[in-house]
C-alpha cells in the first residue's frame, strides 16, 4: 500500500502499524489501534489511507459503533 517517494522530502513512506493513533474529526476526536500508516522515513510525514480516513468518518458521524469509549482527562494552562 505504501512504500513510494514523499511529497515533502526525498524519503521513502514505509508501512508502520501504530499502536494508537488519534484523528480529529469536525465532530470530535476518534481513537483507532494497530492502524497501518504509511510514514516518511526522513521527515516523518504521515500518510494515512483513505480506507482508514473512511472508517474515521463512520464513526464520528455515528454510522459505524465503537469498540469502546475512553475518557480522556483535560486540564487548562493558565499563562503564569
Amino acid at each position: 500500500m505504501y512504500d513510494y517517494k514523499c511529497e515533502y522530502c526525498d524519503g521513502v513512506v514505509k508501512e508502520r502499524i501504530i499502536k494508537k493513533e488519534v484523528f480529529k474529526h469536525k465532530n470530535g476526536f476518534v481513537m483507532l489501534e494497530d492502524v497501518p500508516v504509511g510514514i516518511c522515513d526522513e521527515c516523518g510525514y504521515r500518510y494515512y489511507h483513505a480506507s482508514i480516513l473512511k472508517i474515521v468518518e463512520e464513526i464520528a458521524n455515528g454510522k459505524r459503533l465503537p469498540e469502546r469509549t475512553e475518557v480522556i482527562p483535560v486540564a487548562h494552562l493558565v499563562n503564569q
